[in-house]
């Protein structure tokens, strides 16, 4: 609400105070009447680390493209993110959602059919491909040259959609998160590992003995997921995200983590 010049009188000050404090303090509420959280003040945000560069932990603290985008979305409810980081597993069902467990999911998370039938996405922010990372030296360079070999991929991503699909002749090896997955690479466990390229060409940077050796034009499309019908968030977000657009904000944000 916009408060209006008032009479300094003991009974308008009580009807104002009143007023504001039906507002600001509703229990899961946002600051100004916004839309319910889970917990009051605060902006849950579920996430699966490590995921860099859109979210990992430096310093004790999680920081990311993700998470400076959901930053903005706090700032603009007035309220404080706090990142929960829990399976992918639990994200991508809808889970997370269903227990109350967070507000969203900002997980470097593809916008698919079936994740739709579980939550509400947001309008997409990131463009992504799948890709393979394998070790400098390694003769692989398609899908095909994997046959025999064997191929990592992340349990319950769209990678492993990927790899089952057109991963014949490969041994599949499945790995609970990424950060297992790219150590597997690198320390020769498997041959390859497939991921969204965005992942692997940051690690590839600071891991020189690595390399992206493909990529798929998958044309997917990252979201941030909201619990069905919630509306209201899944609104604000996108009015969040156009600004950012607009302001030079997003742009910002996508070259201190992207170059």
């Amino acid at each position: 609400m916009t408060a209006r010049p008032a009479p300094y009188l003991p009974a308008a000050a009580a009807a104002l105070a009143l007023l504001a404090g039906c507002t600001s303090t509703a229990p899961g509420g946002a600051p100004g009447g916004g839309p319910e959280l889970v917990r009051a003040g605060e902006l849950q945000t579920c996430t699966h680390l490590p995921y860099a560069p859109f979210q990992e932990k430096r310093g004790g603290q999680v920081v990311g493209f993700d998470v400076d985008l959901i930053d903005l979305v706090a700032k603009d409810l007035g309220v404080t993110q706090r990142i929960v980081n829990t399976p992918f597993e639990g994200i991508e069902t809808g889970q997370d959602f269903a227990i109350r467990r967070c507000d969203l999911a900002a997980a470097g998370m593809t916008i698919t059919p079936a994740r739709r039938k579980v939550m509400d996405f947001s309008d997409p922010y990131f463009t992504a491909t799948q890709a393979l990372l394998v070790k400098n030296g390694s003769p692989i360079k398609a899908m095909a040259d994997l046959k025999g070999r064997k191929l990592g991929y992340q349990k319950a991503t769209t990678g492993a959609l990927y790899a089952k699909a057109h991963g014949q002749g490969a041994e599949l090896v499945e790995f609970e998160d990424v950060g297992l997955l790219l150590a597997a690479v690198r320390a020769g466990q498997v041959d390859a590992g497939i991921n969204d390229n965005g992942v692997l060409m940051d690690y590839a940077k600071t891991n020189r003995d690595t390399r992206v050796a493909a990529e798929f034009d998958t044309g997917e499309h990252y979201g941030f997921g909201v619990r069905k019908g919630n509306d209201a968030l899944r609104l604000r977000i996108n009015a969040v995200l156009k600004k950012a657009r607009a302001d030079g904000s997003y742009d910002r944000i996508h070259r201190k983590w992207f170059g």
